[in-house]
């Protein structure tokens, strides 16, 4: 904690004498460096008129609602592929208030998952990370607690390019990481989680958070204490535990169009499987977020790298994801999600590089007067396997999924358009 008030009082005369190009236009969601996503990261300014969240005032109070949910059919070929009809979702509800120079706001972040994800899991090849059953999960992704935020901010502005804040509660995301799957808009219509979820930015739901730091201009830099124990396979509770792992991220933003981090973190003790084993973990990533008439484009490039040290072995696991979505005519959705990512045959040392590549198409679908939008949607990936692995997942692993979408149809798109126009 002594690390962390000294770095940020360094800070503190680097954001004072920053210029940046932006004042904050929407209480609690954006601010000089750009659009406040999941945690305290950011994604391009124009990434806020791209998101369909319900936005309204109560007296002094903004409310506002962000939420997510598919219906998904996932089908896999090959020996260590699998079938499973589920559900994946999640919902958002904020409440901010701007009082002079103040600005403090509550986000919360519930999911009903591990009701309609069975079985603790859904089946995605090559997936690794946390546990089900008292096993380490292997070619699934393990559901999302009921609780997967919950936590405050308070900001204050020394001007409109300068300002100190601190997050964080229970359940919050640390600095660390690009922003979460779940909330990129480059992954808003793809229903799975990406494979460098672990070494990319699985630390979006922890325990024990808090984080300081100061906006100067188009920069953003803060430092995270944290609990970096993953959650564990109880879904239902909130983990507790003293914070005992530390991350640092710097961000920043080139325009409305493009944002950028580099964060480092040592998480301690991070998984149940596999006691005692600390991981040093590394991100970078550049987004980028366009709009043209009747859509937009918007597109992640992100690096994640583990070094893991288990008793004094250490091993290396490097993931890569590039991915991109396309909204045109408003109603048309395509996106493609192409990864690599190290993979270990035993529990020893990493024994290939698996690619994966994705691609989907979505159609909105007409709802009338109803307060939803939906789409239906498909998208199907292709595995380049290793050698060594093609024994155990055939020479041509491959999935289709087909789903559903719905969320709110908000009004807070309009409103922000109209803002940017003023």
């Amino acid at each position: 904690m002594k690390k962390i008030i000294i770095l940020t009082t360094v800070i503190l005369s680097l954001a004072l004498s920053a210029h940046g190009q932006h004042s904050m236009n929407m209480v609690g969601m954006e601010n000089s460096a750009g659009y406040l996503s999941s945690g305290t990261s950011i994604e391009p300014r124009s990434t806020s008129e791209s998101y369909p969240m319900y936005h309204t005032t109560l007296g002094d109070w903004v409310f506002m609602l962000h939420a997510n949910a598919f219906v998904v059919d996932i089908q896999q070929r090959g020996p260590r592929g699998g079938d499973k009809l589920f559900a994946a979702n999640w919902a958002m509800p904020m409440f901010a208030r701007k009082f002079g120079p103040n600005t403090i706001s509550f986000r919360t972040m519930v999911s009903l998952e591990p009701i309609t994800v069975t079985k603790r899991r859904y089946p995605l090849l090559f997936q690794a990370g946390e546990e089900a059953f008292g096993e380490e999960i292997v070619d699934g992704q393990h559901p999302h607690d009921l609780v997967m935020e919950l936590a405050a901010r308070y900001d204050y502005a020394f001007n409109e390019k300068a300002q100190f804040f601190a997050y964080g509660g229970p359940v919050a995301e640390p600095a660390l990481g690009p922003t979460a799957f779940p909330h990129r808009a480059s992954a808003s219509e793809n229903p799975v989680a990406v494979l460098g979820h672990h070494q990319q930015d699985s630390t979006h739901l922890s325990n024990s958070v808090l984080t300081l730091g100061f906006v100067g201009g188009p920069i953003q830099i803060e430092a995270s204490t944290f609990r970096g124990r993953e959650p564990g396979e109880n879904r239902w509770n909130i983990d507790v535990g003293k914070p005992d792992s530390f991350a640092g991220r710097v961000s920043f933003s080139a325009g409305n169009t493009l944002s950028g981090q580099f964060s480092m973190g040592r998480l301690n003790d991070r998984e149940a499987s596999h006691p005692g084993m600390d991981t040093v973990r590394t991100t970078a990533s550049l987004h980028h977020n366009f709009r043209f008439s009747e859509g937009h484009v918007a597109s992640s490039l992100i690096w994640g790298r583990n070094r893991d040290m288990d008793h004094g072995e250490r091993r290396i696991f490097n993931a890569y994801t590039l991915e991109s979505t396309v909204n045109f005519r408003n109603v048309h959705w395509v996106w493609t999600r192409i990864e690599n990512v190290d993979r270990e045959e035993t529990h020893d040392t990493p024994q290939g590089r698996v690619q994966a590549w994705t691609v989907g198409y979505e159609r909105e679908l007409p709802m009338g007067a109803l307060p939803l939008r939906a789409g239906l949607g498909a998208q199907a990936t292709f595995y380049g396997v290793p050698a060594q692995f093609k024994p155990i997942y055939g020479d041509r692993p491959a999935g289709l999924t087909m789903f559903l979408r719905l969320r709110p149809k908000g009004n807070m798109m309009l409103h922000m358009q109209a803002m940017h126009q003023d």
